[in-house]
């Protein structure tokens, strides 16, 4: 069968021509972006074409997929970014000379409203636009690494660090996600920061119909496939105010657990419906993707889906057993040989496996999230996993409704995966050794993979087949009502005010809806009950109970941290772009070093322990004394020497005087930060 040309190839190539034409800010940086993201994605759409899988669940999939192979022969060659471009758009060309357009069998084949979702993405992220905060957080880490990957030949994995001399980061040893966004900005010719600030909101649409095809895979229907995307939406973007995690979409862990992971379950639901070798490919390629980026969140998801399996056979008598097998197989080989090749970093993690002192340590930095009796028996706080408002806490309580709708394969990935994720994070037995295998920062967010958006769909759905039409009102008064008593906690150090008894009900609920279920299995064979049965009104409910989080959500549509108190000033970026050499190695205090590696291609001595890979090779601790060290008395320079610093850069409150007293003069300076260059030790 001859390959056609798709019309989304001419389009895209024609508004990439068009922004390119268009100055890089304002509308002009949109489009830029736009076209750059839909050029990086096309590849991985005219694969999945090829192997018969559409929807933008695949395209994603896809199109991470290409650029790891590509980024993968580009380290080993030493090359660039542009040898990686030029290895992504020729895998693009090979597939679309070959694809041949088999029958869709992926999970967008029966996605008909695919064009309103869109364009309801498209609104989204124009709101996003404006709510995106200055670069703070965990993004001046992203940044450097990007920025790194655009500017620097010569790549390798150590050469993307923050450090000269320093170890891999066990997260993020293989920079997958910012080798994509790296793309983002060498196709867009923009400046890393605008793709690291202004990137979430063009992954808004892309985040609404992986939402919308995870759900339509999950419950076959067209309705609660927008009801679970309505939910995830709310719950994501809505429910925490100033755009929530949707202004972080181009940050990894965001991302990766909004974009990679829906996608990865779609495939997994739509494989046990019609097992094929190209959906089975699909599925390893998100597989693949997820332990690149995120490496955790593929094993969280893997715990889900073996929840799912297990809960699967014994409310269904065995059902899809044999391919839900093959299913974690295709899944998991993927993901043990990443886990294979990151072994030796994570070995050398201080966080993995602590020894009592850190282990204290640790506990006490995660009080407020924890329930600790002793060194050996804690657990998650059951507020922390009901904290993020109205939706999460509604989504906990309708758990145990899901054995109302037991022969349905939603019901067994909300009823396995509720009992196993709050299993694991609940019980003081088991958490503390979860907790030393993945470390404590991120066992915490296995939390996050509970089935939230599918089990308030499916609660909905159920509630509606029996209440009918009363379900609305009721679903109205129960939004406002809860809205106002739990509109969530989203605070980092703050008590957290969640219910916990929604946990508990979510749990043990589950763990006995789940026992009565596989008693009625094994007993008596049920009625088989249409989700369409009800569908649109549960649809109609869901949308009433998200009113009130969507009108909380827009109240608060401003910038969470529109302003970086530790700013670098332009000149001194500038500076640090221009006249300092890419990949030397400046001096500064933590929270100067930590932007400076961030907006420049240069290594620092060290940064913020928190933003830093807590590992044996990086001496995160004695970094960090040495820097306070000298700031407790700068008259000497042999400690910057030491760490090989060519580049001194100080605020003017740190003594500054006192080093030029050693007979250095500025390079450098502005009403804020003054710029030394050290000379080489023997002189």
């Amino acid at each position: 069968m001859r390959a056609r040309l798709s019309p989304s190839l001419p389009a895209t190539l024609v508004l990439f021509a068009i922004s390119r034409a268009l100055p890089a800010y304002g509308f002009g940086l949109w489009l830029r972006l736009l076209a750059a993201t839909l050029l990086v994605l096309l590849p991985g759409r005219v694969v999945a074409r090829a192997l018969g899988q559409r929807g933008t669940s695949a395209t994603i999939t896809w199109s991470l997929a290409l650029v790891a192979g590509a980024l993968a022969i580009t380290f080993a060659a030493g090359g660039s970014i542009d040898l990686a471009l030029a290895l992504l758009l020729s895998a693009g060309a090979v597939a679309l000379l070959w694809r041949r357009f088999a029958p869709a069998n992926g999970p967008a084949e029966e996605l008909r409203l695919r064009g309103p979702v869109a364009l309801a993405g498209l609104a989204l992220g124009g709101a996003i636009w404006f709510v995106e905060s200055a670069v703070v957080g965990d993004e001046p880490f992203h940044l450097g690494r990007v920025r790194k990957l655009v500017e620097l030949h010569s790549l390798s994995l150590h050469a993307i660090g923050e450090f000269a001399h320093g170890g891999l980061h066990p997260g993020y040893a293989f920079p997958l996600w910012h080798g994509w966004l790296a793309l983002v900005a060498r196709l867009a010719d923009v400046d890393p920061t605008g793709v690291i600030v202004h990137e979430s909101s063009i992954l808004v649409p892309a985040a609404l119909l992986v939402a919308y095809e995870l759900g339509v895979a999950v419950f076959r229907s067209t309705a609660l496939g927008l009801a679970a995307m309505l939910a995830q939406a709310a719950l994501i973007a809505l429910a925490p105010g100033h755009g929530g995690s949707y202004a972080l979409l181009a940050l990894p862990a965001t991302a990766t657990r909004q974009l990679v992971v829906p996608a990865a379950i779609a495939f997994f639901f739509a494989f046990l419906r019609a097992p094929t070798p190209p959906l089975a490919l699909t599925l390893a390629a998100a597989s693949l993707d997820l332990a690149f980026v995120h490496p955790t969140y593929a094993l969280f998801l893997a715990i889900l889906l073996a929840a799912f399996v297990v809960a699967r056979a014994l409310l269904a008598r065995g059902a899809d057993l044999v391919r839900g097998v093959v299913a974690l197989v295709a899944y998991g080989i993927p993901m043990a040989l990443v886990f294979l090749w990151l072994r030796p970093i994570v070995r050398q993690t201080i966080a993995v496996s602590p020894g009592p002192k850190a282990l204290a340590k640790s506990l006490d930095h995660y009080r407020g999230d924890l329930v600790v009796d002793s060194l050996h028996s804690y657990h998650l706080a059951p507020e922390v996993i009901a904290r993020s408002g109205s939706i999460a806490v509604a989504a906990l309580v309708l758990v145990p409704l899901a054995v109302l709708a037991r022969q349905r394969r939603w019901s067994a990935l909300v009823l396995g995966g509720a009992v196993a994720v709050l299993g694991l994070e609940l019980w003081a037995l088991a958490f503390p050794h979860f907790s030393d295998a993945v470390s404590l920062s991120q066992s915490r967010r296995l939390a996050g993979f509970v089935p939230s958006a599918i089990a308030f769909a499916g609660g909905a759905a159920v509630l509606a087949r029996r209440l009918r039409l009363f379900v609305l009102p009721l679903a109205l008064a129960a939004g406002i009502a809860l809205q106002l008593a739990f509109p969530g906690d989203y605070g980092l150090r703050t008590p957290h005010n969640g219910p916990g008894i929604a946990a508990w009900i979510a749990l043990w609920g589950g763990l006995a809806a789940l026992v009565l279920g596989t008693a009625l299995a094994w007993t008596r064979r049920s009625q088989r009950t249409g989700d369409e049965r009800g569908a649109w009104t549960a649809l109609a409910a869901a949308a009433l109970f998200v009113l009130p989080v969507a009108v909380h959500g827009f109240s608060e549509w401003t910038p969470r941290t529109p302003h970086d108190a530790y700013a670098l000033t332009p000149g001194l970026v500038h500076f640090l772009q221009h006249d300092v050499p890419a990949r030397s190695i400046v001096f500064g205090d933590l929270e100067t070093s930590y932007r400076a590696t961030a907006f420049a291609p240069v290594y620092v001595v060290a940064e913020p322990p928190a933003h830093v890979a807590n590992t044996h090779p990086n001496r995160v601790r004695l970094r960090r004394s040495a820097v306070l060290r000298f700031f407790a008395n700068p008259d000497g320079l042999a400690i910057p020497r030491r760490w090989g610093a060519g580049w001194l850069v100080l605020r003017r409150r740190e003594k500054v005087g006192r080093v030029e007293a050693t007979g250095l003069r500025p390079v450098y300076a502005d009403d804020r930060f003054v710029v030394f260059r050290l000379p080489p030790a023997h002189h």
